[in-house]
C-alpha cells in the first residue's frame, strides 16, 4: 500500500490561470477556491505589458498563500525568458515552463532556478513525444496544453476530445512513471457547461490529478468532479478496515468482491485525496 501518498499529496484539482497583466483578475483570484493559482506571463499578456505583468506577479504571490502559486514564464528564446526565470524562482512555489521541445530545456532552466520546483507544459508535438524524458528530467508536474497542441497538430476541438486521447494517455503515463503530478488542459467554451463537466470526468477517468481552468465559474465543477464522493470515501474506509482485519492476506473478500493489494492502495489514495 502506498502509505506515503497521504503525507505527500497536494490537492491540485483546479489550477486557475490568471493573467498577470490584469490587476482586477489578480485581486479577485485571492477569494477563489482554486487549489492552484497560475500567474500567467505568457499567452495572456501582450508584449508591451510583459515587464509590468512580471512585476505584478511577484507582488501578488504572497496574497494567495497558503495555496500553491505557480508562475508561467515566457519560453526560452523570447526576450523576457531570463528575467521571468529570475523573478519567478525567488517568489513562486513553482515555475511553469511553456513551449518545451525536450528535456534539455528542463536542465537549462534548472541551472538558473536552483531548488525552485519546475512544472512543464506539454503543448508541442515534440514535447509530447518526449513526455517521459521531460517527466524524468526533474519536474514536479506535467500540464497538457491542449490548445497549442491541437493548433500544432492542425486539428480541431471536438466535444468528445477523441483526437486528444492519445496525448492524454501519454501525459498520464509519463507522469505516473516518474511519480509526479499531471493536470489536464483548459476548456475554452464557458457556456458549454455539460461538455465541460464531461471533459472533467474524462480527464479524471484517464488518471489526471486535476484540470487547468481559465474562468472562476469553472472551479466548482472541477473541484467536485476531482473530489471523492461520500460513498467513495465510505467504501475506501471499509476496504482498509477489511484488510486491517486480515493481516498478512494478499486477497480478501468484501461485498462478494475479490480485493487485492492494489485495492487497498486505491482506497488509501481516495482518502488522501479527500484529505482524510
Amino acid at each position: 500500500m502506498n502509505s506515503s501518498l497521504s503525507k505527500a499529496y497536494k490537492p491540485r484539482r483546479s489550477a486557475l490561470f490568471v493573467p498577470a497583466a490584469n490587476a482586477r483578475a489578480l485581486e479577485k483570484a485571492r477569494g477563489l477556491e482554486a487549489d492552484v493559482i497560475i500567474l500567467d506571463l505568457e499567452d495572456a499578456v501582450a508584449p508591451q505589458e510583459k515587464d509590468a505583468a512580471r512585476a505584478r506577479a511577484v507582488v501578488a504571490v504572497p496574497g494567495y498563500a497558503p495555496r500553491e502559486t505557480v508562475i508561467r514564464i515566457n519560453g526560452a528564446g523570447t526576450p523576457w525568458h531570463t528575467d521571468d526565470l529570475a523573478a519567478a524562482k525567488s517568489s513562486a512555489c513553482a515555475v511553469l515552463l511553456p513551449k518545451l521541445a525536450g528535456p534539455e530545456e528542463i536542465a537549462a532552466a534548472r541551472r538558473k532556478t536552483g531548488d525552485t520546483p519546475l512544472w512543464a507544459m506539454i503543448e508541442t508535438p515534440r514535447a509530447l513525444l518526449y513526455a517521459a524524458a521531460i517527466a524524468d528530467a526533474g519536474v514536479e508536474c506535467l500540464l497538457l496544453g491542449s490548445n497549442d497542441l491541437l493548433h500544432a497538430m492542425e486539428g480541431r476541438h471536438r466535444g468528445d476530445r477523441a483526437n486528444l486521447h492519445h496525448a492524454m494517455s501519454l501525459c498520464v503515463l509519463a507522469a505516473r512513471a516518474a511519480g509526479i503530478a499531471v493536470l489536464d488542459g483548459v476548456h475554452n467554451d464557458l457556456d458549454a457547461t455539460e461538455e465541460f463537466a464531461s471533459s472533467c470526468t474524462l480527464a479524471r477517468d484517464f488518471g489526471f490529478d486535476g484540470k487547468s481552468v481559465i474562468h472562476p465559474l469553472q472551479i466548482a465543477t472541477v473541484n467536485r468532479i476531482f473530489s471523492p464522493t461520500a460513498d467513495e470515501i465510505a467504501y475506501a474506509r471499509r476496504v482498509l478496515e477489511a484488510f486491517a482485519a486480515s493481516p498478512g492476506k494478499g486477497v480478501i473478500t468484501l461485498d462478494r468482491r475479490m480485493l487485492e493489494a492494489l485495492d487497498a492502495d486505491i482506497a488509501a489514495r481516495t482518502l488522501a485525496r479527500a484529505g482524510r
